[in-house]
């Protein structure tokens, strides 16, 4: 398809039961900052809201932010529905307190990048700079 004209759109979502948003709100104002469009799906969304958003928005990407422990499968459930939704061209990056030995496995699956703890929004934003919406 070509570069994506306009800025990079990117669902910022928090799936599942975790209640705490306050990173993900401080990397959806980063990416807003930095001139990308951000749509923050709140907190307690099922991988299907968040993927239907993302189709819905014609989202670049979607950064997944998960803190409840429950990062493999809910990683590989949004990827799946990507997939079965014809939307595979949506990247799917995240962060969150997720076990280092776990990370090769989430991007086996196809997970873009993970973000662990300490990670800084300008590299955050530097990461979807450079690998969001330069293969739509």
């Amino acid at each position: 398809m070509g570069v994506a004209a306009g800025p990079i759109r990117v669902v910022v979502a928090k799936p599942g039961l975790d209640g705490h948003d306050r990173g993900a709100k401080v990397i959806a104002r980063a990416l807003r900052d930095a001139g990308m469009e951000v749509i923050y799906t709140g907190l307690h969304q099922t991988p299907e809201q968040i993927v239907d958003t993302a189709i819905q928005e014609d989202a670049d990407a979607i950064g997944l932010s998960v803190l409840s422990g429950a990062h493999n499968t809910l990683f590989a459930k949004v990827i799946e529905l990507l997939a079965e939704r014809e939307a595979a061209d949506i990247r799917l990056f995240g962060g969150g307190i997720i076990p280092e030995e776990d990370i090769p496995l989430l991007k086996e699956k196809g997970v873009a990048e993970i973000f662990t703890p300490g990670a800084t929004t300008g590299a955050i934003v530097e990461w979807v700079r450079a690998n969001i919406g330069v293969e739509k």
